[in-house]
């Protein structure tokens, strides 16, 4: 069985380590990387789609045919230059539209990387955001067309280096590996790689339902 793979968010932190592992993995046959902007890619099983995810009808024909998708989309205030509107068509529409069009062709597995304390409750914004993104996609995938299995990873600081500079997550960074010791074990740094390695273990696993992954498991995972 022919197994295609796409990942949204693939220049990312985590989404750029996905991408590196997932085109020498011979479980993958075909890998679709959906993407706003041309990317250099020189791997036979790679395809660049270039589309944009305001348009609707370009971002459902991107998904379709994935029989497992991966999700590491994100941005930051700095990039939005704080227009919390943008930030959300991001973060949650591009995510949440993925996971519609994805489920609606038959994808059986979504996975996503959230954050840790994610919760739609939350008065903060970040949190509150990320909690309103995994309601969404529990939802969808509790739908008569939803995936057999969502796999939701909740990583706390995440180490490893970005393509651009971000002075204090950097020093975040240095001081969270100092210190990861006294932290209780989900909210310990873990290196991005880690986290694309669990989630691209977890992709192999044949389980049904909602699968929330933080620290301890994502390493487990990883090994």
């Amino acid at each position: 069985m022919s197994i295609k793979a796409t990942i949204i968010g693939s220049t990312g932190l985590i989404g750029s380590h996905l991408l590196n592992l997932i085109q020498e993995d011979d479980f993958f046959d075909e890998i679709n990387i959906v993407v706003r902007r041309s990317v250099k890619v020189g791997h036979p099983k790679v395809k660049v789609v270039i589309i944009d995810f305001n348009d609707l009808s370009q971002f459902e024909k991107a998904m379709q045919g994935s029989d497992i998708v991966f999700s590491a989309i994100g941005t930051t205030q700095k990039k939005v230059s704080g227009d919390k509107t943008v930030y959300r068509n991001i973060d949650f529409d591009i995510t949440v539209n993925a996971a519609k069009f994805s489920s609606t062709s038959g994808c059986k597995h979504f996975l996503v990387v959230s954050s840790i304390g994610a919760v739609s409750s939350k008065k903060g914004f970040y949190l509150r955001l990320k909690g309103e993104i995994e309601d969404a996609l529990i939802n969808i995938s509790k739908d008569a067309n939803g995936f057999k299995s969502l796999s939701i990873f909740r990583p706390s600081l995440l180490l490893g280096n970005r393509s651009e500079t971000r002075i204090a997550e950097g020093i975040g960074q240095f001081i969270g590996r100092a210190l990861s010791f006294i932290f209780p074990s989900k909210y310990k740094p873990i290196e991005a790689k880690k986290v694309a390695e669990a989630m691209i273990e977890a992709s192999k696993l044949n389980e049904n339902g909602v699968k929330v992954y933080t620290y301890k498991s994502m390493k487990k995972l990883a090994q």
